[in-house]
């Protein structure tokens, strides 16, 4: 509930520290005295869009800040906890308007968005008048307002499971159908393509393989001739190793004679038949190595650019084309198994299509009842609010073409005034008095079904009288036993049943009007009330009609 409410320098409020209690408090006053200024700044501090014309007359800035104290599991706290801020046991909203136009609002001192404080603004008060464009005359909330009567939530939860379960298998449809009817386009390119990378096998390092050996093959190719002349020239007929042997054989005979002399030549020679020998072994390697067949050379080119030639064709490297023939082998695969895929999630499909139908059709059928209830119970609010020919309808429309997260209803309150005549929406169909008194017994209704903590009420009971102001006074002082009622009124019978009493007026300070706000004694409520039946003199007669309506039909 809202416990304490500070203003500063709002239009002509300069100053002003409210402590506010459980239960219903009323606010009264001279026309004009204020009342609604008082209002005013307690939708600014909720995130009501701001106005330098707010700001009183000669000051720089204006505040408003309001202290509210919430049950643990209010929703404010996790629209809070969404927001990364730390919530705490008193929830502190303070806004400020400058006079060059600039507005901030402050949540425990932490700066937040003008949308995030709506939304807390939302949650904390509610504020309902004759000429209220918002809250239950809203017809985006009826439906919310109607599950919340009849407890649906848990089923309005299932329903939006149902509901993203389903467009995610839609999804999922539509996705592989895209899929398919696209790779059906490629169909003979698919069956092609895999048909010429099977028959071509690649094989990873393959082209480098290849490559190495037709390089090898072509280099031995040049060479081939140069090395078997060596070979002749070294080993063949050609060869002086013979004449070389014979010559060193005839100088070892005459070596013990001439030792000294050719032991140097006999020495160099067996060094030239060893590298003769020794040129010859290798001679005879390199003509091993060299060997090969043309065939092999012919054969090795034409894989070679035929792996290049493939490589270009699928835009890969031909290392790459392996993989490339398995994804492509793949892509056929799933084409070939694309319409048993289509079919099992058309049938994903239907089950989820019919898990969400019932869920929605069992919701759809306690929103009827729901609906039924609903306008029986705002009904027999109506006659003591002088509605009784009234009807109050909670109109529920049900299109199961219209699948939606909250189901395919769609929910208008709805109000006829008169016998006879054609229900519509109570913002057109209702006078300002009478939309009032609806609003009131909707309310009444739905006190305890997810309602704000705190209820502002502003001078719903313009124009009523005698046993009709009674009965509103009567409705919102039941109210004051589920939330915090704050009630702006005119009528003596409201104020006599509040628990608590604001006197709302206008002094002259300085040669400069000010609102002045004062919380009323009993004496005080006794004149306040006995003012508000008589006018500007207050009669002995009055105060006795004051006293008994204080005494005796206060809650």
């Amino acid at each position: 509930m809202l416990t304490h409410l500070s203003v500063r320098d709002i239009v002509l409020i300069e100053a002003l520290d409210l402590e506010l209690d459980r239960g219903m408090t009323v606010l009264t006053g001279e026309t004009g005295a204020g009342k609604s200024i008082l209002l005013d700044a307690l939708a600014l501090a909720l995130g009501a869009r701001g106005d330098a014309g707010l700001v009183r007359s000669g000051a720089k800035s204006g505040q408003v800040r309001a202290v509210f104290e919430l049950e643990p599991d209010h929703l404010a706290f996790v629209i809070l906890d969404e927001a990364g801020l730390e919530p705490e046991s008193d929830l502190i909203i303070r806004r400020t308007q400058s006079a060059d136009g600039r507005a901030r609002g402050y949540v425990n001192d932490q700066p937040v968005s003008m949308t995030l404080l709506r939304s807390l603004g939302a949650s904390l008060v509610e504020i309902h008048g004759q000429h209220d464009d918002r809250a239950l005359v809203d017809p985006a909330s009826h439906r919310q307002l109607l599950d919340a009567y009849g407890g649906l939530q848990g089923l309005v939860g299932d329903v939006a499971a149902a509901h993203k379960a389903l467009r995610a298998a839609e999804h999922d449809r539509d996705v592989h159908a895209a899929a398919l009817a696209e790779a059906a386009k490629e169909a003979d390119y698919l069956k092609a393509s895999v048909e010429e990378l099977t028959a071509l096998s690649p094989e990873p390092g393959e082209e480098e393989a290849l490559a190495a050996r037709r390089t090898h093959m072509m280099q031995a190719e040049k060479v081939a001739a140069d090395v078997h002349e060596a070979q002749e020239a070294v080993s063949g007929s050609a060869s002086p190793s013979p004449v070389l042997a014979a010559l060193m054989r005839r100088l070892e005979r005459k070596g013990p004679d001439s030792e000294a002399l050719l032991g140097p030549i006999i020495d160099a020679l067996g060094r030239s038949l060893d590298a003769l020998g020794d040129a010859g072994m290798e001679i005879d390697r390199a003509l091993v190595s060299i060997e090969f067949d043309p065939k092999e050379l012919n054969d090795t080119e034409e894989r070679l650019f035929a792996l290049r030639a493939a490589a270009r064709k699928y835009q890969v490297t031909c290392d790459g084309l392996p993989e490339k023939a398995a994804v492509l082998a793949e892509q056929l695969e799933a084409l070939d198994a694309g319409v048993d895929r289509g079919a099992a999630l058309d049938q994903a499909v239907k089950e989820a299509e019919a898990r969400y139908d019932g869920l929605a059709q069992e919701l759809s059928a306690a929103r009827h009842r729901c609906a039924e209830h609903l306008g029986a119970a705002v009904e027999a609010e109506l006659p003591d609010l002088k509605l009784g020919q009234a009807r109050f309808m909670a109109d529920v429309s049900t299109d199961q073409d219209e699948r939606g997260a909250h189901g395919y209803d769609s929910v208008a309150f709805q109000v006829q005034t008169n016998p006879g005549t054609r229900p519509g929406p109570m913002m057109k169909v209702a006078s300002g008095g009478e939309l009032s008194r609806f609003l009131l017994a909707l309310k009444v209704v739905l006190a305890d079904k997810g309602s704000a903590p705190t209820l502002v009420f502003d001078e719903i009971d313009t124009g009523a009288g005698g046993a009709v102001a009674e009965a509103i006074g009567v409705r919102l002082a039941r109210l004051a036993g589920q939330v915090q009622v704050l009630s702006v009124t005119h009528a003596p019978q409201v104020a006599a049943r509040a628990h608590g009493h604001l006197s709302i007026a206008k002094a002259i300070k300085a040669d400069e009007t000010r609102t002045q706000v004062e919380r009323l004694s009993e004496d005080g409520r006794l004149e306040e009330v006995a003012r508000m039946l008589s006018g500007a003199k207050v009669t002995d007669e009055a105060r006795a009609a004051a006293a008994s309506l204080l005494q005796g039909e206060r809650v």
